[in-house]
């Protein structure tokens, strides 16, 4: 059982059950549907056929919707491109024109009012600087091209000095969020988070409806890397969103906060994604290269929860074998143990004390008698993230009656669930689960293995008890 995660972002590529089936098989973990591309209905089809195999393979993968957040970006240009030409001058306006290369618009009316002079205007991905020269804080503002380029229809818009007022989650997002909460996913990806507050509203709608769903923030503003620690509180888990955020800071600064992210995520028991670009030359080759071999196994190296993938799997031509790839490095790479074991003693006198003491001695007690797996009962599943995010080396088994985190901790390092909802005693329960893992293949006659469970059982308390015993 390979420990980290694979996400994977589902598109035309994936459209057919059998191709998603074997993605399955191959490890995938967490199915992403991106709001920024593809309409309900395909999100509908993809939701059917990810819940079909959960069924048909016993298995329990997760789904993250993706907001598409306040995207900004140009309208239409004239050619589908034009040459902005350095130390030019561009207007650049929030009324819809065809875009030239003195004259251009884009999607976001608040923008005049946002920007000031001598701010920087990012465009398609970095690759064109424009600075502000002036604004009429109505309509338009000018700036000068520092950077020039051809300027294509629809490219992104960064701001890395601005303030934008833009809401955190747009007209577009909130629909969006309607179709997900219906749906019953599990995560929800927040784009483009800039404080704890945009994170405050979404778990604020999401409670209101009911939901289960948990929110993933994602960071790619130099806002959020500011306020990152106020961040991790808030969040149920964080994706390194490179795209943007390499676009945002300076690229020298990108894998520093990567592994900055993850530490202070897995300090906090959150689970952490890394995104973007991560095996890109596999959307159309067989192999990736080995720069992006390097950068999978890096991510796992720094103790990232899960790795992810987008075009390679939602439009490439090589879906099923880019998760064997990437599965292949990810085990190749949790034969280092220096992954494990990364103990972190808790807190005395808050609230989770006595559950956190049970999960720092479960992964101590592991380590010394090297037991075979750790087993737990949860039903909030907190038992599951409190014990990966101190990296055990025995694998994490956890068994709930509450169906609804089942495939939610599927995201989470080292964990695998089981539905389970006998309760007759703590004994009998022990004996019964390892008799279940057993079955599964999963343990042997003679294994050690490291007990977690509340007393009294039935109360669905906080875990309070260890036991150490073989398997037999």
């Amino acid at each position: 059982m390979k420990r980290t995660k694979i996400v994977a972002t589902l598109g035309p590529s994936t459209a057919k059950k059998e191709t998603l089936k074997q993605m399955f098989l191959e490890g995938l973990n967490v199915c992403r549907l991106n709001f920024s591309h593809g309409g309900y209905d395909a999100h509908l089809e993809s939701l059917r056929i990810i819940r079909e195999l959960n069924e048909e393979l016993a298995l329990n993968v997760a789904v993250l919707a993706d907001l598409q957040g306040p995207k900004i970006r140009t309208h239409e240009m004239e050619n589908n491109g034009v040459l902005l030409e350095n130390d030019s001058i561009v207007t650049i306006s929030t009324q819809e024109v065809l875009g030239t290369s003195t004259h251009f618009s884009i999607n976001y009316e608040q923008l005049p009012k946002d920007v000031n002079p001598g701010e920087r205007i990012l465009l398609d991905d970095g690759k064109l600087t424009l600075e502000v020269i002036e604004t009429d804080k109505q309509h338009e503002f000018k700036a000068k091209v520092i950077y020039g380029g051809i300027l294509s229809s629809k490219k992104g818009v960064n701001f890395p000095n601005t303030a934008i007022s833009m809401p955190s989650l747009t007209e577009k997002d909130r629909k969006d969020l309607d179709f997900a909460i219906e749906q019953g996913v599990d995560w929800i990806g927040l784009s483009f988070v800039r404080s704890p507050q945009d994170i405050k509203e979404l778990k604020n709608i999401i409670a209101h409806r009911g939901a289960k769903a948990k929110v993933i923030a994602k960071i790619e503003k130099p806002e959020a890397v500011a306020s990152i620690e106020e961040i991790i509180k808030e969040a149920d888990a964080l994706m390194v969103a490179r795209g943007d955020l390499g676009v945002e800071v300076p690229y020298q600064n990108v894998p520093l906060i990567q592994k900055m992210i993850i530490n202070r995520a897995r300090l906090n028991a959150k689970p952490v994604i890394v995104a973007t670009q991560m095996m890109e030359s596999m959307i159309s080759n067989m192999m990736p290269t080995r720069a992006e071999v390097n950068d999978v196994a890096n991510a796992v190296l720094d103790g990232a929860d899960a790795v992810m993938l987008s075009g390679e799997t939602s439009v490439g031509a090589h879906p099923i074998e880019v998760i064997k790839t990437m599965s292949n490095i990810v085990k190749e790479m949790e034969t280092f143990d220096g992954i494990y074991n990364k103990e972190e003693i808790p807190e005395k006198n808050q609230a989770r004390f006595i559950t956190d003491s049970i999960c720092f001695n479960a992964v101590r007690l592991s380590q010394r008698t090297e037991a075979d797996a750790i087993l737990t009962m949860s039903f909030s599943g907190y038992t599951a993230y409190k014990l990966a995010s101190q990296r055990p080396k025995a694998p994490i088994y956890v068994f709930t009656s509450n169906r609804s985190i089942l495939t939610q901790i599927n995201l989470i390092w080292g964990v695998k669930g089981f539905y389970y909802d006998k309760r007759i005693s703590t004994d009998h329960t022990i004996s019964d689960i390892k008799n279940i893992l057993k079955g599964e293949g999963l343990l042997k006659d003679g294994e050690l293995v490291v007990n977690i469970a509340s007393i009294p059982l039935e109360e669905l308390g906080k875990s309070n008890m260890i036991k150490l015993s073989y398997v037999d």
